[in-house]
């Protein structure tokens, strides 16, 4: 047997085990295109929900994409992120650590459209991720084929965030060794936070920088922009204070952060950290050279990201409400 029959024999093996083990109730973990007999018109109905809403909430985008790290990075990709506070547990949702997220009402709009398709089969884990996917294409970024199969979590892990989650204001090893204890090496670590060219930044996270003194590492000209944007030295949380990420491209996922944080106009001490530090960046000026090589790397680090310690098979549960595990109903 010549080696093209090998492989083309190993591809058919596989897909045939893979419909095995689901038919036969075992778990065949993550797969692509999961739901394709059980709901087969789930990616697109996620898809067109996206693509609505970012019509009608431009923001949307840049929850989605701001969801599936602050849910995939603490332990498990399981739409923890999603769940309310109870009376006696927190919400990962209302903790510090998720200052300025917003719209995940929105997740139930598209939750209930797949619900009237395919009545309990899709997991919220799985729409989070899809939809985050299907948020960084309406932003201008790559499509990046992921795999689905998630189950949800039943419990918020809000005592846990600080030890999962990097920081803007820690130090480079700390950011480094927090992406690497899930898989995500360097160039992965200066991809992902090329999500900072979206969105902006409120003032609130911007003040230590500014205030008393000014950070000399800022170019005199963004300062002044910045001083503007955000004059109040202890800002109102909920006042509506902040900055562009990216002035020039605020609503395009692109390289052009990296050109930015390299001219010293990264608005995050992590910016500018990524664009100094000699282990990040030769990759910073490699992107910021090459788009392509930064949505390739990009694609890889979301798909790492998306794949971390999910719950399959009979683990956890698909709710009927995003923001409820189902024992509450």
């Amino acid at each position: 047997m010549n080696s093209r029959a090998l492989f083309i024999f190993a591809i058919l093996s596989f897909f045939a085990f893979s419909a095995f083990a689901q038919e036969n109730g075992e778990d065949p973990g993550l797969l692509m295109n999961f739901y394709k007999d059980s709901c087969p018109q789930a990616e697109d109905i996620i898809r067109e929900q996206v693509k609505l809403l970012y019509k009608r909430h431009k923001n949307t985008a840049f929850s989605w994409l701001r969801n599936i790290f602050h849910d995939c990075f603490v332990e498990s990709c399981d739409a923890s992120l999603l769940l309310d506070s109870t009376r006696r547990v927190l919400s990962e949702k209302e903790t510090d650590r998720s200052f300025g997220m917003r719209n995940f009402r929105y997740i139930e709009d598209i939750k209930d459209a797949v619900e009237r398709e395919c009545p309990g089969v899709v997991s919220c884990a799985d729409i989070l991720v899809l939809s985050a996917r299907d948020g960084i294409v309406a932003l201008g970024g790559p499509y990046i084929p992921l795999k689905t199969g998630r189950r949800d979590g039943r419990r918020s892990r809000a005592e846990i965030l600080e030890q999962h989650l990097p920081d803007h204001n820690e130090s480079m090893t700390v950011v480094l060794d927090r992406f690497g204890s899930i898989g995500i090496d360097a160039p992965g670590v200066v991809a992902l936070l090329g999500a900072h060219s979206v969105g902006r930044t409120h003032c609130v996270k911007l003040v230590h920088r500014l205030y008393p003194e000014v950070d000399p590492a800022f170019p005199a000209s963004h300062v002044e922009h910045m001083l503007k944007k955000c004059p109040d030295t202890i800002p109102d949380p909920k006042a509506v204070q902040y900055v562009r990420n990216d002035r020039g491209t605020p609503m395009i996922l692109d390289n052009n952060y990296y050109r930015n944080i390299l001219d010293n106009k990264g608005l995050l001490l992590v910016d500018h950290q990524l664009a100094n530090d000699k282990r990040t960046k030769p990759y910073v000026k490699k992107m910021a050279k090459s788009q392509d090589y930064f949505f390739k790397e990009f694609s890889r680090a979301i798909t790492i990201l998306s794949e971390n310690n999910p719950l399959t098979g009979s683990k956890g549960e698909i709710r009927k409400q995003c923001n409820l595990a189902n024992k509450l109903h």
